[in-house]
């Protein structure tokens, strides 16, 4: 695994204070602490546009249903590919939680 450009101390201590929530609330009132709106829907909407690609989705429907940018869903697609695997890692594992409450 190569993180050598996010290897610091802050960026570690910010990855362990995200490990430390434990549920929906929590994430809320850290994440709307921390970041802007504007910051959050821009993760999130990444997050969606893996989420299409990975199921196939075009270029067209992702920008009309996400309103994301060619040029974001570009860089999501090029993390897909060329990556190191975090989204995939992240949307099997959403995925797997929410199969098991079903």
């Amino acid at each position: 695994m190569q993180l050598n450009k996010l290897n610091k101390k802050e960026v570690e201590q910010l990855f362990n204070a995200v490990l430390q929530l434990e549920n929906m609330e929590d994430c809320y009132r850290f994440f709307e602490d921390l970041c802007t709106v504007n910051e959050i829907k821009s993760l999130a909407q990444r997050l969606e546009v893996a989420r299409m690609l990975e199921e196939g989705y075009t270029y067209n429907q992702i920008e009309t249903e996400t309103g994301a940018s060619t040029a974001t869903i570009s860089r999501v697609k090029r993390c897909l590919h060329y990556g190191t695997d975090g989204y995939k890692l992240a949307l099997d594992r959403l995925y797997k939680d929410e199969g098991d409450k079903a």
